[in-house]
């Protein structure tokens, strides 16, 4: 396995791969790597030759008073996983050369970065849009892997494949979970005791989402309203929003009829926490 800072011996190695007809399997992450992380790298592993994984905490997707500083890294560990996983390449850059200054330009979809996380955090998606079109213009991956519990980036990032015609495909993977259904994060670490066995509550609102519309309730306002009741039951829980929205533009929908993401972030202590599911 190799460990590539450069941009350029990125996009070299790159380059050769191609020339010898093997497919590029790319994952992208900021480190801190956990299970759901490995099971991104195990399908790229069964359905590419070269496999490659990025490890940057892009400050660029983070607000000011967010925890990019925080945010936990542990390159040693992160490495003998990807390893372990039989990754070929780990492209670990420095910020100043995917930022060098002074840097000025920036991707942003308009319509779906603004809304759900984008209002909470704005600037967030911009930041995201950019630093995947900077690894997919460095990588020229012939796929890239994400996972479903970021729902609202996925979309966003397919959407930038598909308008800058881009010869990637990006396959959205399943969320993979702790035994109690909560969905794997790297902030997960920053829960205590008890706001790690109150975040299950996630889990348990959106199976009960599920079962209201599976029952026939075709109404937003109150599967929502069912749903905060049972998340403010949790003492720790302070809820940013919950919401159903529609799959392709995420516009909240008046009425729940054919198939419509659940979505939501909850706050336990100071971790912001999201979660969703496909109904």
């Amino acid at each position: 396995m190799k460990i590539v800072s450069s941009l350029k011996k990125m996009s070299d190695f790159s380059a050769r791969a191609k020339k010898i007809n093997k497919t590029t399997g790319f994952v992208p992450t900021m480190g801190a790597l956990h299970d759901g992380h490995l099971s991104l790298i195990r399908r790229a592993r069964r359905q590419a030759d070269f496999i490659v994984v990025s490890i940057f905490v892009n400050p660029a997707q983070f607000g000011p008073k967010e925890d990019f500083k925080i945010y936990p890294r542990n390159f040693k560990c992160d490495a003998a996983l990807c390893r372990k996983a039989g990754v070929d390449v780990i492209f670990y850059p420095n910020a100043r050369d995917i930022y060098p200054a002074p840097y000025r330009t920036y991707v942003n979809v308009e319509g779906l970065s603004d809304c759900l996380c984008g209002r909470f955090r704005p600037g967030h998606f911009k930041g995201v849009a950019t630093i995947v079109t900077k690894l997919f213009n460095i990588i020229r991956p012939d796929i890239a892997y994400f996972g479903s519990k970021d729902a609202q980036q996925a979309l966003i990032i397919k959407k930038i494949a598909s308008d800058l015609n881009m010869p990637v495909k990006v396959k959205i993977m399943p969320t993979v979970r702790s035994r109690d259904g909560l969905a794997l994060s790297s902030r997960n670490a920053y829960l205590n005791v008890h706001q790690r066995e109150d975040a299950v509550v996630l889990f348990e609102a959106l199976n009960l989402a599920k079962k209201l519309i599976k029952s026939g309730s075709s109404s937003p306002a109150q599967v929502i309203r069912r749903m905060k009741q049972l998340i403010l039951g949790k003492k720790s829980a302070r809820i940013q929003y919950v919401a159903i929205v529609d799959l392709e533009n995420l516009e909240p929908v008046a009425k729940i009829r054919g198939r419509v993401l659940v979505a939501l972030a909850v706050r336990f202590g100071n971790t912001r926490l999201i979660d969703n599911v496909i109904v």
